[in-house]
């Protein structure tokens, strides 16, 4: 026998993925999108780029930072973070007698209290104060840039005032999993926050943020501490952000489908194990992610199983929900792409309530293995963060 939601049910679980729909709207009419154009930066710009094993993606972030226009004065640091492959030398051939760039090998593992990441991130930042650049930008070895996103960036950060910004990149995806789950990264935030209000707030509940793409005021980020001050922290990004607000400074957010992507994880596997590592950290305790599940199960699971099994008002309730859960779905990743939808956006968003099935079993086994201490990223145990 299948049980049917009642009506209550269904109609809380439709207001919650209308306002959802309503908020990515929203974010979809007023957020600014990253462009290209005829931009130049006079200032000085450093771009740091930590990687660890990342041989077979690293040269192709080399060749479109090589690419980049309208910064004279670009400089790029790639630190190979204890890589046991051959980073350094992929880094190296792509590189070749470009000048600008800088590729040093770092085979020291992270002190007590620091992630891998954000130590190399700190080790970075410290070489590039040198030539105390105006801006910084730390990139993921996995993310693709068109010729101007780079100055692009620098000049929204000071257009906005702000001492940093992130330039949310295009999530790709090629396997069934990733499809299904990686647009829910933007969605989880397009959904929820108007960012009209949230980038102009200093509450730090209300940042946004992702490492991939990061710019900040060299300045301003080293009178907070720069990555020091966030050192055992697996979410470094929204954690600096957060820091960043709380000392009075501004940071904002924009979309950068148009100008940078990335395909986060390649497979099932990496995904799987990309996501466990942090998730449960998301919601300050598996309180807080009970909470959500709660929330999400009631928002995007009910409606659609009223649509299903309920009869007359019940149903037409659960339709109405769950075409707003599809909606929000699609206005998100339209934000996130910076308009363009494909026909298995499409097909994942339909499949929005297995991708919300797909993320509630990945919290819970996050949060298992933070209790059972086997948490790890690229060979290297995550037991002491936070």
């Amino acid at each position: 026998m299948i049980l049917r939601p009642g009506e209550f049910a269904v109609r809380a679980g439709t207001a919650i993925a209308g306002l959802g729909a309503v908020t990515a709207l929203l974010n979809r009419i007023t957020l600014r999108q990253l462009r290209g154009g005829s931009t130049t930066v006079t200032e000085a710009v450093t771009v740091c780029v930590p990687a660890r094993n990342e041989a077979d993606r690293l040269p192709g972030l080399i060749a479109d930072l090589r690419a980049q226009q309208g910064i004279p004065q670009l400089r790029v640091l790639i630190l190979d973070d204890d890589s046991t492959d051959d980073t350094s030398s992929a880094a190296l051939a792509a590189v070749g007698v470009d000048e600008r760039f800088t590729v040093q090998r770092n085979e020291i593992a992270p002190a007590p209290g620091w992630t891998g990441k954000n130590a190399a991130c700190a080790l970075l930042a410290e070489l590039a104060t040198v030539q105390a650049p105006g801006a910084l930008v730390f990139l993921d070895a996995d993310v693709r840039l068109a010729p101007g996103a780079v100055a692009a960036a620098v000049a929204e950060l000071r257009r906005a005032q702000a001492s940093s910004l992130c330039a949310w990149p295009r999530q790709r995806a090629r396997t069934a999993t990733e499809r299904l789950v990686q647009p829910l990264l933007c969605w989880s935030w397009a959904g929820t926050l108007p960012l009209i209000l949230g980038n102009r707030s200093l509450r730090p509940s209300t940042a946004v943020a992702c490492g991939q793409f990061l710019v900040f005021d060299a300045a301003d980020y080293g009178a907070l501490g720069g990555h020091a001050v966030v050192a055992d922290r697996i979410t470094e990004d929204l954690a600096i952000a957060r820091a960043l607000r709380r000392s009075g400074r501004r940071t904002v957010l924009v979309a950068g489908g148009q100008l940078a992507e990335t395909r986060m994880y390649r497979d099932a596997k990496e995904l799987e194990q990309g996501y466990s590592r942090w998730l449960w950290t998301a919601y300050g305790g598996p309180a807080g992610s009970v909470a959500v599940a709660a929330l999400l199960a009631l928002g995007y699971w009910v409606p659609p199983l009223a649509a299903l099994t309920g009869r007359g008002r019940t149903r037409r309730l659960g339709l109405l929900g769950y075409a707003a859960a599809v909606t929000g779905r699609l206005l998100a990743r339209s934000t996130e792409s910076g308009g363009s939808l494909t026909p298995t956006d499409a097909l994942a968003a339909l499949a929005h309530p297995v991708a919300i099935a797909a993320y509630l079993r990945l919290s819970a086994k996050s949060h298992l293995a933070h209790r059972r201490g086997t948490l790890s990223w690229k060979d290297r145990a995550l037991n002491n963060t936070r």
